[in-house]
């Protein structure tokens, strides 16, 4: 979802707005969200900050999804 060459934090809506366009293509029952990539090339100070915006990206999603 994001470059893990770039230092670029996405936003929690920007993390829910790529959710929802896959949403268009997968069932959501079938995504997950998942920070596996790219972690280790970052520092501290982007990773808190961007994993922070993936869990609140991810109660947001879990709040308007029924599975």
């Amino acid at each position: 979802m994001s470059s893990c060459c770039s230092p670029n934090i996405p936003t929690d809506e920007q993390i829910v707005g790529l959710m929802e366009k896959a949403a268009e293509r997968i069932p959501a029952e079938r995504l997950w969200v998942n920070p596996d990539c790219g972690l280790k090339t970052r520092q501290r100070e982007e990773v808190i900050p961007a994993l922070s915006n993936l869990v609140s990206a991810a109660k947001k999603l879990r709040s308007t999804v029924s599975v």
